[in-house]
């Protein structure tokens, strides 16, 4: 057997359905040998995506996405794709091709030393230097990638290794024990004690969700605990859709671009538990006041999170859904919170702005994301871009059954739509969309080949304002609206794009009956690119 034949045979023994990725000299070998079996490959137009891909897949099927690409430029394309899954702690095992064994060092052609160039970008790397310990490296990878906190490995295996033959009969570990790497699942029973104890205790507890409750698959444990106490909810960008968005105890976003009620409840609560959340400055600019007169609980996987941004009063390391199925069991569920949350209900109403729109030449996105939304079928899979179109999502999407997807850690654009196309495949029965601005769709628009190409479905929404938004935005208030790098001028005709790659093409501006047009973009399950206009001067609130 050859190592790239032991490559594919590991990816068999741990059940990988799709692979995404980019061809190339180094990688052939591995390209070559993977036709030999069921596995799935898609060819996407440029590498970045395919850690994009991965990761719009990992998080729908719960299960570690795999990317390969091939040495050089190819490997250093990948980058800002495993950086963007690291930053939310999505499960990957990315395989990269490198040049012979005995030349690396010597600055060869396109050898690059991508092992330290990603150091700080994935949770491991390896550089496969012995084709017999193949194997045991793709086991670890996928164990260390798809336990503890979540995050991308890389494997680099040289050109030689791939063609070179094992000496030994293939055998893939049945199980894994690795002293340096010993992630804790199950939480402190003292440490839970007192956080039920205090539940017990507080008059204005809330609960503070990120996105390591998706990751842990602790939605329905979370849920239930919250119910059973009257315990309400706020939640990061990462954790939106842990709870359905108009589930009575659910109150919104928190953070600088959150709901302001949101934050005004989390600050006046009495204890906080902080549930698989960096406490990173987005959601917590300040700190300090949220554990002003109050007991802070972190609850995290990952050891390293607790403490790092804002100190708890009880720590509590371990894999969520565990620790919630023991906060289950200890729990006499005797708790009364409703004065609290009535308060919360009325602060909600008290701070809630309608908006004041009106324009025939432009769209209120707010309004028109609400609509999508309704529209959407109930699971249906949400994918925001980043920008001005991500705040807008965070604010107006309304999650029932579905899930709501974006990158939150590291804020990469052109995110949604390969993103999109891993959900997709992931879930063919799910109805998927992306919601995109013009700037980054220009990013990723060479995606649209691969969604022909493969037959991968994807209803795509441009938010069209002619500007980078986000940032015209900053440079508004910050420079007296004296703008640089900033226009998109040139911008191409979005209905000759769809027509290029055979897709259907809705237009959406201020005139527009928006229910009939959103009734005939998600008529069915094939792709189509909408253009909805909207206010080059636009802000987010």
């Amino acid at each position: 057997m050859t190592g790239a034949e032991a490559i594919v045979k590991c990816l068999e023994k741990e059940n990988t359905e799709v692979i995404f990725g980019y061809s190339g000299v180094a990688i052939d070998p591995f390209w070559n040998k993977i036709l030999d079996t069921d596995i799935k490959t898609v060819l996407i137009r440029t590498e970045q995506n395919a850690a994009h891909c991965a990761s719009g897949y990992a998080r729908i099927s719960g299960k570690v996405g795999v990317c390969a690409v091939t040495s050089g430029p190819g490997a250093t394309n990948l980058i800002t794709g495993i950086a963007t899954a690291y930053a939310d702690s999505i499960p990957l095992v990315c395989i990269t091709g490198q040049v012979n064994s005995d030349m690396i060092g010597s600055d060869v052609f396109q050898e690059a030393d991508i092992t330290g160039a990603v150091e700080s970008f994935v949770k491991y790397s390896y550089l496969i230097r012995d084709v017999n310990d193949i194997p045991r490296v793709f086991k670890e990878a996928f164990y260390i990638a798809g336990t503890g906190r979540r995050g991308p490995v890389l494997i680099d295996i040289p050109f030689d290794v791939q063609t070179a033959e094992l000496e030994t009969k293939f055998s893939y570990p049945e199980t894994i024990s690795m002293r340096s790497y010993k992630p804790t699942v199950k939480g402190n029973t003292v440490q839970i004690k007192k956080v039920i104890k205090e539940v017990e205790k507080a008059k204005r507890p809330i609960i503070c969700v990120g996105g390591g409750v998706h990751l842990s698959g602790a939605t329905n444990e979370l849920l239930k605990f919250a119910e059973l106490n009257d315990v309400p909810v706020v939640s990061t960008m990462m954790g939106i859709g842990v709870m359905p968005s108009e589930h009575p105890l659910y109150f919104g976003m928190v953070g600088n671009n959150g709901r302001s009620y949101a934050n005004r409840a989390m600050n006046e609560s009495d204890l906080l538990l902080m549930v698989g959340a960096r406490v990173a400055d987005r959601a917590v600019n300040r700190p300090d006041l949220i554990t002003e007169n109050k007991v802070m609980v972190h609850i995290d996987v990952d050891p390293a999170e607790i403490g790092k941004n804002v100190g708890p009063t009880i720590p509590l390391v371990g894999d969520i859904k565990n620790i919630f199925n023991e906060f289950l069991t200890y729990d006499d569920h005797s708790d009364d919170h409703k004065e609290w949350v009535e308060l919360l209900n009325q602060y909600k109403k008290e701070m809630s702005s309608d908006r004041d729109f009106s324009s025939k030449e432009f769209v209120d996105p707010g309004r028109f994301i609400t609509k999508l939304s309704d529209a959407m079928k109930d699971d249906g899979i949400y994918v925001a871009d980043v920008g001005q179109n991500q705040i807008w999502s965070c604010t107006y999407h309304i999650v029932r059954n579905g899930r709501f997807l974006t990158s939150g850690g590291m804020g990469t654009m052109g995110y949604s739509i390969p993103a999109a196309m891993g959900a997709k495949m992931a879930d063919k029965n799910k109805q998927v969309v992306a919601v995109i601005g013009d700037g980054a769709f220009q990013m990723s628009m060479m995606e649209l080949a691969t969604m022909r190409q493969y037959g991968i479905n994807v209803k795509i929404v441009v938010m069209k304002n002619g500007f980078l938004g986000m940032v015209r935005e900053h440079q508004h208030f910050a420079y007296n609206d004296h703008y640089s790098m900033v226009e998109l001028k040139g911008d191409p005709e979005l209905s000759k794009i769809a027509e290029a790659y055979g897709m259907g093409f809705i237009k959406v501006d201020g005139s527009s009956d928006v229910d009939s047009k959103l009734k005939e973009f998600l008529a069915d399950d094939s792709s189509c690119l909408m253009e909805v206009d909207v206010d080059p001067m636009a802000l987010v609130k």
